[in-house]
């Protein structure tokens, strides 16, 4: 599996229940249809020790391997998928990063 990894942070002035909300469900279509995804995972910030947490969340999308995502990667429908976060987070700041599980437990 290759897998890349988006930290999603919240757009300013935007209601955070609405954007996890959109991100749930519209945002989920938009990247159903990017080509060749074999798991595609969301992690909402629900909370954080200091209270408010510092970002959205994450989002994980992975595929068969690295030829796999480059295809989808030059796709309309990832490019459509990578415009669309900015109807619910903070575009701008979209940290990425190709990412590997380690299972420690489970």
């Amino acid at each position: 599996m290759f897998t890349v990894t988006f930290v999603l942070h919240e757009k300013s002035g935007s209601d955070r229940s609405e954007a996890l909300q959109y991100w749930r469900t519209t945002h989920a279509d938009v990247v159903r249809r990017v080509p060749g995804v074999a798991h595609y995972v969301q992690q909402h910030a629900l909370g954080a020790p200091e209270g408010e947490p510092p970002f959205l969340g994450v989002a994980s999308l992975s595929f068969a391997d690295e030829a796999a995502f480059g295809v989808a990667a030059g796709s309309e429908e990832f490019a459509a998928a990578v415009a669309d976060v900015a109807n619910f987070a903070d575009a701008d700041r979209l940290p990425t990063a190709f990412t590997e599980d380690v299972v420690i437990v489970g």
